[in-house]
């Protein structure tokens, strides 16, 4: 199959484009730079040009090709849905998008997370987003057959990133630095909250599986581990990693809010919440889906990987100052 990564080079963008590469497939990239951090996958051919401000060049660019299917890593809003539209009309057999499991239900009314759990997040702009990304594109399938599937990942990670409930991501050396440092981690909550990571070689097992199906061709699929850890877990997990004795301090998640905006989002729109997701849909269309890699050993995984690229394992000094300012307040707040 010919494939379009639009993106390419992030975490589930990078792991889906190298494991459809090994299957033999012509892979195509459209991203606005290389980086060393995530190089592209082998032998893949490279658009180079930002696809949110080139347009018209990239459609230029684009012309003579038509691609079996075409992966949107970075849609983010429903204008970017309405360029996709104009870009990729009649030139795939089929328009994967990468929504967000944060869109799901916030409280949920069921622990269990299914494709059919309503999609309704007041919290977050980024999830209201992708639920208007996701309404347009079926109006789009309804109205003009736009060959779409939609996929819902929730939190993915790989060896360049170590996830935590109250962290960076661009930055994400820094919970561990606090780690090494001795400084305190914050855990929300009671850090009994029910979570899922995902390490992304595993999801791409998912997603190219889904790639040329035309049974996956209007439909949504959630991608997940179903491993499921309580967030004091994932916590003490990577600090045995580390070869540390825990340090962290519960803190429920409208307290840091109050301090950080974007918690606001990201915790009490999405990783506060408890979620178990039910994975038999996509078990059901690609067989082989299984998820080899649990937080024990991706945890290592991404740490050996820090460790051997000292140059990316950079602290984020503003969230640093405000997680110091949130713990004083709280320790405050006890005394």
């Amino acid at each position: 199959m010919k494939i379009l990564f639009i993106g390419g080079t992030g975490i589930i963008s990078s792991a889906c484009a190298e494991l459809a590469s090994t299957r033999g497939h012509e892979i195509f990239m459209l991203n606005r730079s290389v980086t060393k951090k995530i190089p592209p996958a082998k032998g893949a051919t490279l658009f180079q040009g930002d696809i949110h401000t080139d347009e018209a060049r990239l459609a230029g660019l684009m012309a003579g090709h038509r691609f079996d299917a075409v992966v949107d890593c970075i849609a983010f809003t429903a204008d970017d849905i309405e360029r996709d539209l104009r870009l990729f009309r009649d030139k795939t057999g089929q328009f994967v998008f990468i929504s967000s499991a944060s869109a799901y239900q916030k409280p949920v009314r069921n622990y269990l997370i299914t494709e059919e759990t309503p999609l309704e997040n007041p919290f977050w702009d980024y999830s209201q987003n992708k639920i208007a990304c996701e309404n347009r594109l079926m109006q789009a399938r309804h109205e003009e057959g736009f060959p779409v599937t939609i996929i819902r990942p929730s939190h993915t990670y790989g060896p360049t990133q170590i996830p935590f409930a109250v962290s960076s991501w661009r930055h994400p050396w820094t919970v561990v630095d606090r780690m090494k440092r001795g400084r305190k981690v914050i855990v929300p909550g009671d850090g009994t909250s029910l979570w899922v990571l995902t390490w992304n070689q595993d999801f791409a097992k998912g997603l190219v599986g889904l790639l040329g199906n035309p049974k996956a061709i209007g439909e949504v699929f959630q991608i997940t581990s179903d491993h499921v850890l309580s967030w004091d877990q994932i916590h003490l997990e990577a600090y045995q990693a580390l070869g540390l004795e825990p340090d962290v301090i519960h803190i429920p998640s409208d307290f840091i809010a109050r301090y950080d905006d974007h918690a606001v989002g990201s915790l009490i729109g999405d990783k506060s919440n408890s979620v178990v997701f039910d994975n038999s849909k996509i078990k059901r269309f690609v067989p082989d889906f299984n998820c080899e890699v649990d937080w024990a050993e991706g945890v290592r995984r991404s740490l050996t990987w820090f460790e051997a690229h000292p140059e990316f394992q950079t602290v984020d000094d503003d969230a640093n100052t405000i997680w110091d300012r949130v713990i004083a307040a709280y320790e405050r707040a006890w005394a």
